[in-house]
């Protein structure tokens, strides 16, 4: 798929106030290891954990509380519009709170697979696909080092074949409160943090398959 835009960013629109809840409120909760695919509905044995870890190594924790949505959904529908994608779209899986400590990150990996979610007859999820995906930032750049939530275009660039011009680092959300969406079908990864925590809120949006 060809785009005009391969993201669209906020930056410092959520305040600091609606950062410093969630942050709050999130550390009230119990939090869970990261998961990948494969490994979300099972027991985790040691080897499966060490195997989860090459790839991807911090702390999650779910909510789906009307508050925050109602919060983010505004922008979610204009970053769609103002980039150009008018992807179709109606329904927001449970919010990903995740902390990444000294030594954490996500390595490259796309937030949507080859199917759509088989789920039980008149469950809302059933049939559809992550199509954008929304990483917010709630601890500003200033408070830790690394982290950088990177980006890999080689897919769109062919005729490029230096690696680190593919690459882009999506500078734009450092501050704090800021917001960027993409589809879910890009390639990025988040680096190992060296410094610092940086605390964000992930959310992905979901329609039926692109025709």
């Amino acid at each position: 798929m060809n785009l005009s835009n391969y993201f669209w960013y906020f930056s410092g629109v959520l305040t600091p106030r609606f950062c410093d809840e969630v942050i709050k409120y999130a550390l009230q909760q119990k939090d869970s290891i990261a998961r990948t695919g494969g490994f979300d509905k099972k027991e985790l044995s040691k080897e499966d954990v060490k195997n989860i870890q090459k790839k991807r190594r911090s702390d999650l924790v779910w909510f789906n509380d009307t508050w925050i949505y109602k919060e983010l959904h505004p922008y979610v529908h204009k970053a769609n519009q103002m980039a150009g994608w008018n992807f179709q779209w109606d329904r927001s899986e449970s919010c990903q709170f995740t902390k990444y400590k000294e030594g954490q990150y996500y390595d490259w990996h796309c937030d949507s697979w080859d199917k759509a979610y088989k789920r039980k007859e008149g469950d809302p999820d059933n049939g559809k696909i992550r199509k954008l995906s929304m990483t917010c930032q709630l601890t500003d750049g200033s408070e830790y080092s690394g982290g950088e939530l990177e980006f890999d275009f080689r897919n769109y660039e062919p005729h490029q074949r230096d690696e680190v011009k593919h690459l882009r680092k999506a500078t734009e959300i450092l501050p704090k409160g800021s917001i960027i969406v993409f589809p879910s079908f890009l390639w990025h990864r988040v680096k190992p943090i060296t410094r610092g925590t940086r605390y964000s809120l992930v959310l992905w949006h979901l329609g039926y398959p692109f025709k």
